[in-house]
């Protein structure tokens, strides 16, 4: 079988065809990243609902994951549940908690009010139960939203059906 020698690529220009493709790949991991976008300079606001364990947890991974997140509203069903978990924050992020007494919400209402209170992203920790309620608030405010898993319980088997 005969081939056409205008199909056929060389060893030397495949292996320069790979080496640009390679470098091309390589370059956003070289080189410095402010070259392809610009630092961010905007300070993110969190507003956390559920101050339980799992909820201080994730505040504090998000108060640890960039240096222009800042916690400014908190909520809780149970007010000494909220008062141990900012006074915990505090001591671990002195600079990055900045929930002022009055972004302090307690009760069964107290999600509407963290959403309200001008955050960027709101973190949903409350029991699974809640936060069906709590997500579509969110959504409908325009926030962005961490939701912890389970993100809803399962509906309850209504017998013969």
């Amino acid at each position: 079988m005969k081939t056409s020698q205008e199909n056929v690529t060389s060893r030397r220009d495949f292996i320069k065809s790979s080496a640009l493709i390679g470098g091309a790949l390589a370059a956003p991991a070289i080189l410095p990243s402010n070259l392809f976008a610009g630092g961010n300079s905007d300070t993110l606001r969190i507003g956390l609902v559920g101050c339980g364990g799992r909820g201080s947890g994730a505040a504090d991974q998000a108060l640890s994951a960039d240096s222009n997140v800042v916690l400014t509203a908190m909520g809780d069903a149970f007010d000494d549940r909220l008062q141990t978990s900012l006074k915990n924050l505090q001591s671990k992020h002195a600079d990055k908690v900045k929930v002022a007494p009055d972004k302090c919400f307690v009760g069964l209402d107290a999600y509407q009010k963290v959403i309200d209170s001008g955050v960027d992203v709101v973190l949903l920790a409350t029991p699974p139960g809640f936060r069906p309620v709590h997500l579509t608030a969110a959504i409908a405010a325009n926030k962005h939203v961490f939701t912890e898993k389970p993100m809803a319980t399962d509906a309850i088997k209504v017998a013969g059906r």
